[in-house]
């Protein structure tokens, strides 16, 4: 990989911590799966059709229009990625919101010989501008990457924000990949992009983040059938048919499990409601969470990445999620940022001290107000 991902690299390289507040998805989760006795020799060259009339009936499309793959939603939007690059060589620009998730970034980049960032301002909520893509687009353009909900900020585009931006994609005849794991939380407040636009709109999601699945490496996209046949054919060129053992404890959940998993999910609003007051508490502006289990919070610290890594963690075993990470406006040139990600999904519902978390998070941002 020419552009490996900085963030990444300090999420694994950071040590154990008693207070982690990296995780953007939930966890714990144990189920029964009880698949009974399969064929374990089976593979499919087109995905499982059940587990694909299952999805489509989620989202309210046809199975046709399903990819589903077994290397997560990363993996799903880096196969993507680089099959349009290779589609049309000419057009060899694309577009990657500003700020993004990095990875999302990095992809791009190692695939696209020109990147072009649109910029979601603070002061308009993190908002889609369409008026601003028009200025950026050219003959060249392949391809506008966005998330929704938005990474890092958590706002959501709402359906008029997507339909002006996919008004521009058509007009100019470019794909708008949208990574919407975050949508997994609520279904209800992100309209699916696809849906707004099944000609140049592709959604990227799973079902780890908000449902604690992240050993499944389950990946969904939803585009156009002449894209999800492509994507297909490269999987059977790349790493073979896709096994069935994802598909089917996929199929599992989705014909028998989500009272349970939507049950699993609502055991943070607690530690939602809890994290909240605790902020207003303090005094500290955060960007609301419609979606999901972190918060996008403004600290009085000018410098959180070498605060979080010098002080923190070694002096607090707190470990929150630094602003510039989500700030790399070019290259690998981090901005100085004044905030943080607090992720709430490592923390074990059932038996937590997350009072005991907050107070070394209080007592790491008081002690280190004058140095950082």
């Amino acid at each position: 990989m020419k552009h490996p991902s900085a963030y990444l690299n300090w999420y694994i390289s950071v040590p154990h911590v008693k207070h982690d507040l990296r995780s953007s998805g939930i966890t714990h989760l144990n189920f029964n799966m009880n698949l009974g006795t399969i064929d374990l020799s089976i593979n499919y060259a087109h995905g499982n059709p059940e587990t694909a009339e299952l999805l489509a009936r989620r989202y309210h499309t046809r199975a046709e229009n399903v990819f589903i793959s077994s290397e997560g939603a990363t993996g799903q939007n880096t196969r993507i990625i680089r099959l349009l690059a290779e589609r049309k060589p000419k057009k060899n620009e694309a577009i990657v919101e500003y700020p993004t998730y990095e990875p999302l970034l990095r992809q791009v980049q190692d695939h696209f010989r020109r990147v072009k960032r649109l910029e979601r301002k603070e002061k308009d909520g993190y908002r889609l501008d369409a008026d601003t893509l028009k200025k950026l687009i050219s003959e060249r353009t392949s391809i506008l990457v966005l998330t929704n909900p938005h990474a890092p900020s958590g706002a959501t585009a709402e359906k008029r924000e997507l339909e002006e931006i996919m008004s521009v994609a058509k007009e100019h005849d470019f794909f708008v990949l949208c990574d919407e794991i975050y949508a997994e939380f609520n279904r209800k407040h992100a309209p699916a992009i696809f849906s707004i636009d099944p000609e140049h709109g592709i959604v990227t999601t799973s079902f780890t983040k908000a449902y604690g699945l992240g050993g499944l490496k389950l990946g969904i996209a939803l585009a156009r059938k002449e894209l999800v046949d492509e994507l297909y054919t490269d999987v059977l060129n790349t790493v073979g048919n896709s096994p069935n053992i994802v598909q089917l404890a996929a199929s599992k959940l989705l014909a028998t499990g989500m009272n349970m998993l939507e049950e699993h999910k609502q055991k943070w609003l607690p530690l939602k409601a809890e994290t909240e007051k605790w902020l207003e508490e303090q005094n500290l502006k955060y960007f609301p969470r419609i979606a999901g289990v972190t918060y996008w919070v403004k600290l009085p610290i000018k410098d959180t990445f070498n605060w979080i890594n010098k002080h923190a963690i070694p002096r607090f075993n707190v470990a929150p999620v630094p602003g510039a990470f989500f700030l790399f406006k070019k290259d690998y040139e981090m901005q100085t940022s004044n905030m943080v990600r607090l992720g709430l999904g490592s923390i074990n519902p059932d038996r937590h001290r997350l009072s005991e978390t907050l107070d070394a998070l209080e007592k790491a941002v008081g002690s280190g107000k004058s140095n950082f």
